[in-house]
């Protein structure tokens, strides 16, 4: 403990109150015994002296009218120079303080005016305490803090009901007395418009609140509700408990169902703290019968009953029986009830809550399971929680055991648990909210021993339940305990295995055993002028640095823990004091570590690997310490506005900083808070560390990461912050193993793009050359190479997931990606300075792994160097090209689905760069295109019309282009005939030589690998360019790779057949007849050689043949060759067909069958004794199928 008057303890522990709200306290004349050591005709100021909080200052000073000297509607100064009385000085402080039960049994007598001034000082002052118990939405003075931060919850802040505990300063400004917006304030710069507290406000300032009465600790009145549309006018009566400045009830008559109160109640409430001058003021009922004698009690009782004889007769009735009977249960106690008088010393102290309905709304929205709103609503219930916290109320706790509750009785749970299915990342988050605010409620630096105790007892009985969610959410943790030491030492190196399960409970739970009776601490945290002394006794040389500041040497997250539940809790100051101790901590690790990896740099350069030093990373932590530490600094240094504004819109403007110089800080040096905040974020991003295990645990690592980039872009870079942003920047760049961006980082290290990114962005009007070393660096992603041989250093949970390390790491996509923007922001920064664009293209090309990023960095590329109204950058141009080429050799050997996008974009960009281009990749095809591709998409869009307008190309540069372009054709030609023989044909046209080389590759490949398909569309192609011989040589060699069954009637390749033989027919009678012996073996169809039978003997052959060829006009005969061939094989078909389908007839095809044998007939008509084939032929279908009778029947029907 500190001497010479700093020897006081933290806190003092509060005035001790029982677990669970009494009954109201039995009123009794009686005289009280006063207190042993007490004075019974003392002042009562001499009592106020001992209590513990009062209820808050009040802006307003005492003589304004009402009953007794006091003051007006609240925001009404009177004169200054009017002092208040003691009277209400002391009876403001008991008001707030003690309980009226108290004050009388402390006192033998006391005067009426006293009495009247402490009910008068007993109701609620502070309208913000009003606002926060009628609304979801809090104000908008400030984030939260902590885990909530990170997790994207809007927090509240508000100010304070009770002064500062013993032992910490009173926080800056009036607490908890500052009017909310003069009425007539326009909505929208108050509150919005639906929110009860607004509609409590437009009540009061229209007249609808009437008939007010306070009786004793007991607020009456009536609320009109203004007639609407659909609602007629309605006049609801309120009524309002209180004490000691706090609402203990509420009833109304709208029947109201709902966590918070109503219109009508913050009507009332607002009305009594507006205007206590129009209240009509009396003491407790139970005074007002002590003054009566026998007879007016009895008119007075007699009136009662008769003014609501149809209420209270029965009841009146029944406590007239009781009192009369001797042995009643009434007699044998001291004194009556009265509901006026305020509440009993053993009733809880504390704001009404409905617990039923927190309950229920939790139920509710829990039951939703994210629908409808339902996560921001329970959002807002945390927020709520921890605007409670921060006024220092004792429901925040209590709402928030409520809220756990019933998340614990979620059945959900036991369903996840059993089907092994993880929760929705929203619901996750959640839980993570939960799991901090227990943290903070915990650490609560003013909480008894007896309710940490409970808190603690309720925490494990929920952590040891089967169905409490983890708090890496993936059934295991690589954590340390939260109370380690900051030194990670190989003792805490525990294999996962040996590890207790942690649940979201388990840091709550760990925070009970912390204290806040040390005495450094203590002082670190009650002045800004603490100073090591001028002499240090043994140990203190770890306290202080060597400035003389105070370190705080505790692991890390657990004190920025501290700093969260003291922002919390309403000590920003204290927070901020902690705050700044803890950086100077990092601030003196950070020299050391960096001084140890210089002793080592030469060993960890030459072994080009390291070990993870920081096993828990402050990015993602469930306790978010640098959020935390980041958000406490700029709340100082953020330009006031008003604090209890609400937006209607749900978004707020972008807040304003200002620089506010460190306490106790070197002048000279320029330190203030903001650049201390700037500084913390960047010691904490650039941490270098393992990824955690588990999908929502890295998935948290980014989305805390961008909530704090987020926050840092908030900050305006000014001399001061860019020289602070700098000096960090080459600190990381020189940390060694400490820093994610050392010279040597550990290949399980967590990449930093995302960081590198903004302090790329940032740097880079300032210091550009630090701006690209610095990003240069960070483009690693080390994960993604090759494992080092020899690398055994690194702790044993990680070395048992190296060889398969992928599955671990389920964001690598996200990291890929975020690799890409912060190449393509250097890309576009370095844009027309070719040196800096070839350094970011060989980073990229070194690091970058994924095809498609480098075909997004090259399409990016492309995109800025070719605006729509500006001539193009070649430089930038260049690199897309680059980048191109290099997307194409990696694709090359493997399958992706937008290969084909891949390459028609290259030969854009090529054609962009220029001539040469083309011919480079024309000239190189077979490092970057397959043949297919080569000469379908990128000759044929080289020779295209369009590029060759595009380019603007003289004859000599056509020329050499068409020369590339054929050459490539046939070199495709050759080695892929089957996909490029074609495209080869057509773009040697022009060529003669050329077109007749690769003619005779594809003669050469027919007889191998080609099939009839690709074979017939190039003897189409032939036929189409004026080559019909070579056409019929392509089509004979087609058909001799063709087999068509004699059920293939539907054949894709029964066209190509027709097309080839009326090809042969028109060519003359020997083409047909070399091409028919070819038809016969190959088409075994009926009704196919049926056709072409038909189509020969239509015409005469030679026809349509080519020029100059002799026909002889005449018609061929079916008996003489070569259709004797064709129509013998048609008959046979026909026959063997025939015997084919009746194995297996049906007869619902038997009219087919039938119409069937009528095309055959025709065909055996066409030899001369086809007649009597054909009889033959029915015949003996007759003798074979004769089972068949109904067939058989059809058959002679119609063949005889």
């Amino acid at each position: 403990m500190a001497e010479g008057g700093e020897g006081e303890e933290l806190l003092r522990p509060p005035l001790p109150s029982a677990g669970s709200p009494g009954p109201k306290r039995l009123c009794s004349r009686v005289a009280a015994q006063p207190r042993s050591g007490g004075c019974p005709g003392g002042p009562v100021g001499a009592a106020a002296a001992e209590g513990a909080g009062g209820g808050g200052g009040t802006r307003c000073l005492p003589g304004g009218p009402g009953p007794g000297p006091g003051c007006g509607p609240e925001g009404t100064l009177l004169p200054l120079l009017q002092p208040e009385s003691l009277l209400d000085a002391a009876a403001k402080r008991v008001a707030g303080s003690w309980a009226f039960e108290r004050v009388e049994g402390r006192f033998q007598r006391i005067p009426e005016p006293v009495q009247r001034r402490i009910v008068y000082w007993s109701f609620p002052r502070s309208e913000r305490q009003i606002c926060m118990y009628s609304s979801f939405q809090p104000g908008r003075g400030g984030p939260g803090g902590g885990a909530a931060a990170g997790n994207g919850t809007g927090l509240a802040t508000g100010g304070e009901e009770n002064p500062a505990a013993p032992g910490l300063a009173a926080p800056s400004g009036t607490p908890g007395t500052a009017p909310l917006p003069a009425p007539g304030a326009p909505a929208g710069s108050a509150v919005t418009e639906g929110l009860p507290f607004r509609r409590g406000i437009r009540l009061l300032e229209t007249g609808a609140v009437d008939n007010v009465l306070q009786v004793g600790f007991h607020l009456s009145g009536t609320v009109t509700e203004p007639a609407t549309a659909t609602e007629p006018e309605m006049t609801y009566k309120v009524a309002i408990s209180f004490d000691r400045c706090k609402i203990t009830s509420v009833t109304c008559g709208c029947g109201n169902k709902d966590i918070f109160y109503c219109a009508h109640v913050v009507a009332l409430s607002l009305y009594r703290i507006r205007k206590p001058d129009k209240v009509k003021l009396r003491l407790p009922i139970s005074e007002t019968l002590f003054q009566m004698n026998r007879d007016q009690l009895q008119k007075f009782v007699q009136y009662l009953i008769t003014a609501h004889h149809t209420e209270v007769l029965p009841t009146a009735q029944k406590l007239a029986d009781e009192i009369l009977s001797s042995t009643s249960e009434i007699n044998q106690v001291h004194g009556a009830p009265d509901p006026t008088a305020g509440a009993s010393i053993d009733d809880e102290n504390c704001w009404h809550l409905d617990e039923e309905q927190v309950r229920e709304q939790v139920k509710l929205f829990l039951s939703q399971g994210g629908y409808y709103g339902s996560g921001k609503q329970l959002n807002s219930m945390f927020a709520k929680v921890r605007e409670m916290l921060r006024m220092r109320d004792s429901n925040g706790a209590r709402m928030l055991t409520l809220i756990t509750e019933q998340f614990m009785a979620d059945p959900r749970l036991a369903l996840w648990r059993q089907q092994g299915t993880g929760m929705t990342d929203k619901c996750r988050q959640l839980w993570d909210e939960l799991g901090a605010l227990w943290v903070c409620v915990v650490l609560n630096p003013h909480c008894t021993l007896e309710e940490k105790a409970c808190w603690l007892r309720q925490l494990r009985k929920w952590g040891d339940m089967d169905v409490c969610p983890l708090e890496d959410g993936n059934y295991g943790n690589e954590l340390p305990n939260i109370t380690s030491a900051l030194t990670q030492s190989s003792s805490h190196r525990q294999d996962s295995l040996a590890r207790p399960r942690r649940t979201v409970f388990t840091r709550a739970i760990e925070g009970c055993d912390l204290h806040w009776q040390d005495s450094h601490l203590q002082r670190i945290i009650s002045s800004d002028f603490y100073l090591s002394p001028s002499y240090q006794r043994e140990g203190e040389g770890l306290l202080f640095n060597s400035q003389g500041q105070p370190l705080w040497l505790e692991h890390v997250p657990t004190a920025c823990a501290r700093v969260d539940a003291l922002r919390s809790h309403g000590y920003p100051k204290e927070a901020l004091r902690l705050t700044v101790a803890i950086i100077n901590t990092l601030r003196l690790q950070q020299q050391r570590q960096l001084e140890i990896y210089k002793h080592q740099k030469k060993e960890l350069l030459q072994r080009g690997s390291t070990t993870i030093t920081n096993l828990e990373s402050w990015v993602g932590h469930p306790l978010n310490p640098i959020g935390c530490l980041f958000l406490t600094l700029t709340e100082a240094c953020r330009v006031d506005e008003n604090c209890l504004e609400i937006s209607d819109a749900g978004d707020s403007k972008p807040p304003v900083y200002q620089h506010v110089p460190v306490a106790n800080s070197c002048p000279e040096g320029g330190e203030s808070y903001l650049s201390l905040a700037l500084e913390v974020a960047l010691m904490g991003m650039g941490q270098q560390r393992v990824m955690p295990e588990g999908l929502y645990a890295q998935d948290k690592v980014w989305r805390n990461e961008e909530q704090i980039i987020a926050r840092l872009q908030e900050l305006e870079l000014d001399a001061v912050m860019v020289q602070m942003l700098r000096k960090q920047c080459i600190l990381l760049l020189e940390g060694g193993p400490f820093s994610g961006l050392g010279e040597v980082i550990h290949r399980e290290s967590v990449p930093m793009h995302t960081f590198a990114k903004y302090l790329f962005s940032a740097l880079l009007p300032h210091d550009a050359d630090l701006a690209y070393k610095l990003a240069l660096r960070s483009m690693r992603l080390p994960v993604l190479e090759t494992t080092p041989s020899g690398d055994v250093t690194h702790p044993h949970h990680i070395v048992s997931v190296v060889p398969s390390r992928y599955p671990r790491w389920f964001t690598l996509g996200h990291l890929e990606s975020q690799q890409c923007e912060l190449a393509s922001t250097m890309l576009t920064a370095a844009k027309g300075d070719m040196l800096r664009l070839r350094t970011v293209l060989e980073a990229i090309q070194k690091n970058i792994h994924s095809s498609s990023l480098i075909f997004k960095l090259a399409q990016d590329a492309f995109k800025i160097a070719t605006p729509a109204d500006n001539t193009s950058d070649t430089t930038l141009l260049n690199v897309a090209l680059e980048l191109g080429l290099q997307v194409m050799r990696m694709t090359l050997s493997t399958l992706n689905w937008r290969r084909r996008e891949m390459v028609r974009w290259l030969v854009t960009c090529a054609t962009e760069v220029g001539v040469r281009a083309l011919v480079s990749i024309l000239q190189s095809w077979y490092t970057l295109f397959t043949p297919t591709e080569a000469t379908s998409i990128v000759a044929a869009t080289v020779m295209s019309h369009n590029t060759i307008l595009r380019l603007s190309l003289d004859y000599p540069q056509r020329e050499e282009l068409a020369s590339c372009a054929r050459t490539l054709a046939l070199q495709c030609a050759m080695k892929d005939p089957q996909n490029c023989a074609l495209s080869a044909l057509t773009l040697c046209e022009k060529d003669h030589i050329a077109f007749e080389t690769a003619y005779q590759i594809v003669i050469d490949a027919a007889s191998t690998g080609m099939t009839y398909s690709q074979l017939f569309t190039i003897a189409r192609y032939m036929e189409h360019r004026g080559y019909p011989l070579r056409a019929f040589k392509l089509a004979s060699l087609a058909m001799t790779h063709l087999n068509l069954a004699y059920n293939q009637d539907t054949h894709p390749a029964i066209n190509d057949v027709l097309w080839a033989c009326a090809l042969s027919h028109s060519l003359g009678k020997n083409e047909l007849a070399a091409i028919i012996p070819l038809v016969v073996k190959s088409v075994h169809c009926a009704t196919v050689l049926s056709d072409i039978l038909r189509r020969c003997t239509m015409t005469a052959p030679g026809l349509a043949g080519i020029p100059g060829r002799r026909n002889s006009g005449k018609l061929m005969s079916t008996d003489k060759a070569p259709l004797r061939q064709l129509l013998d094989a048609t008959i046979s078909a026909y026959i063997n067909t025939t015997h084919s389908r009746l194995t297996h007839i049906s007869p619902r095809h038997y009219g087919e069958f039938i119409e069937f044998l009528s095309k055959a007939r025709e065909t055996f008509l066409l030899a001369q004794d086809g007649h009597i084939q054909f009889a033959q032929f029915i015949d003996n279908l007759k003798q074979i199928y004769k089972g068949k009778k109904k067939l058989m029947l059809l058959v002679r029907e119609r063949f005889g």
